[in-house]
């Protein structure tokens, strides 16, 4: 078991911290070591102080089309950790909206018309597959699963004057209207990820699932700590025992143990 330590960057609406990642823009060195290489997956915790921008990630496809071989897509979702009570986000768009509309509203520094605004709280889930218009608003701070990529093409800034990247994104927009915003229902998994919420009331014991003699990167699970009330992880054999505090991230070998004793409550996550 590994505990990691986040990485961080300053943005101009707030920052992020890479909390479990071997992506060559932020490598936790001794992670990529722990699991053997490139994990799938990309876990950050977001503070938005202000209103990000607007943006799509292109799928799969679409990034190796657009960016070359060894490219992943991006599909995401974001769990609230902390909302201000009129905290909203940009998930998708209004119905009927033509491409020559967004391209004319773009150019006008008016695109607000078309997006679909929703208030958040805290615990909310919100799935956001590749190709989806998306922005996290000011006064949230999220906890964020996705691919490990970091291909963004920004939409539409609020006229802040920065760069934005509206044919790719056009070239990679779908809507998504099958996911709705709401608590996040215990469970969850799509074709990259699964998250699973861990209620310890008293004790709470699991195995990271061994698929074989030589495991892949993608075989070691992460474990992401909500709240602690002085929680106490420990792998077998007691070779590991630490208080766990919230916003910490653990990463798991296959074929490992581990017992948490005490009161917390947990997110469990793992490469599909």
């Amino acid at each position: 078991m590994l505990k990691l330590n986040p990485i961080k960057s300053d943005k101009i609406w707030g920052y992020e911290l890479w909390i479990a990642s071997t992506h060559p823009n932020g490598c936790q060195e001794d992670f990529r070591s722990f699991c053997g290489g490139d994990y799938p997956l990309l876990v950050k915790v977001i503070q938005a102080d202000d209103t990000l921008s607007v943006q799509i990630h292109p799928d799969d496809e679409f990034a190796v089309e657009l960016e070359g071989q060894g490219n992943r897509g991006k599909t995401e979702c974001w769990y609230v950790l902390d909302a201000e009570p009129d905290a909203k986000l940009v998930y998708g768009l209004k119905e009927g909206v033509s491409e020559r509309e967004l391209r004319a509203a773009i150019e006008k520094n008016k695109l607000e018309q078309y997006l679909n605004f929703v208030s958040v709280k805290q615990g909310d889930f919100i799935f956001i597959p590749a190709g989806t218009v998306h922005a996290i608003g000011g006064g949230l701070r999220l906890m964020e699963v996705q691919q490990s990529c970091d291909l963004t093409y920004r939409f539409y800034d609020w006229g802040r004057g920065r760069e934005i990247h509206v044919d790719k994104a056009l070239a990679v927009i779908k809507e998504n209207k099958d996911y709705p915003v709401g608590p996040f229902p215990g469970n969850f998994e799509c074709q990259y990820f699964s998250i699973e919420k861990i209620d310890v009331k008293g004790g709470w014991s699991s195995m990271c699932p061994r698929s074989g003699e030589r495991p892949a990167p993608s075989d070691f699970m992460l474990l992401y700590v909500l709240s602690s009330d002085k929680a106490v992880i420990r792998n077998s054999g007691d070779k590991f025992s630490k208080t766990i505090n919230a916003e910490e991230i653990y990463a798991l070998a296959p074929g490992e143990r581990i017992t948490v004793e005490g009161k917390a409550e947990l997110l469990k996550i793992s490469a599909r």
